[in-house]
């Protein structure tokens, strides 16, 4: 369990949950790995040194294989990862780097991700008790929503968003604000569910009144705990933590 900030959040009613996408509902390295190399390898124009440069800045872990916790790729948006890999050498304007970067990511994700656990079932679980949910990603919208209805899980859904659907992107609390608007509910009733720091100091900005932690992600217990209310191991876990709170 965390501890900061969750002597104002305990005990509060839950009515709502946003879920983090990449790490929280799908399986991350095993997913995104691959699809980093491929973007590198796509605007580095045959340059095996600029790939290998590309990959590393993006938070790739060459011994262990896996995008580092706390990394730009872990956490960031598409404009963040063109800035980066442009100020390394990649030779491509800058809006037409991230239209091709959305677009691959877009076409990729939806078709390689695998879920952490049965989500209809999970979905179906918590919008029985009554819970809206929402999906919040530094993800372009369209790969989200792809991803979604290839898994059936846009019903489950009264909110989706990425970091160009107009909310910002995270840590910026404003995709959380937008879901709670969406769905008539303050803050203070809303779960926001995540790998990564972006994810909980999204939440935290936006008032959120329970902050989750799981471990299907790029984050250890230790990087996490200081920053959530909870840490359980997947989202699987999720329903029996909200029973103390709806």
């Amino acid at each position: 369990m965390g501890s900061q900030g969750s002597e104002h959040r305990a005990r509060q009613r839950i009515r709502g949950v946003l879920f983090d996408k990449d790490g929280t509902l799908f399986e991350y390295h095993g997913t995104w790995v691959p699809i980093i190399f491929e973007a590198a390898s796509m605007v580095a124009e045959g340059d095996a040194a600029l790939i290998s440069r590309l990959v590393v800045a993006a938070g790739y872990d060459e011994a262990r294989r896996q995008i580092r916790a706390g990394s730009l790729f872990a956490g960031g948006d598409t404009i963040e990862l063109a800035d980066t890999w442009r100020q390394l050498g990649v030779r491509r304007e800058q809006t037409d780097l991230v239209t091709s970067l959305d677009a691959l990511f877009a076409r990729l994700a939806p078709a390689m991700s695998v879920p952490v656990t049965d989500l209809p079932a999970l979905f179906s679980t918590l919008t029985g008790r009554g819970l809206k949910l929402g999906l919040a990603t530094n993800d372009v919208e369209a790969s989200a929503r792809a991803l979604m209805a290839r898994f059936a899980l846009d019903p489950f859904l009264s909110f989706q968003a990425g970091y160009d659907s107009g909310h910002g992107a995270k840590p910026g609390p404003g995709m959380t604000l937008a879901f709670c608007e969406r769905v008539g509910l303050a803050p203070g009733s809303v779960a926001v569910v995540g790998d990564n720091r972006h994810d909980l100091d999204m939440g935290r900005a936006a008032g959120a009144g329970l902050l989750v932690g799981v471990l299907t992600g790029t984050s250890a217990h230790a990087d996490l705990a200081p920053l959530a209310d909870a840490v359980i191991e997947s989202v699987a876990d999720l329903p029996s933590l909200l029973d103390v709170y709806v």
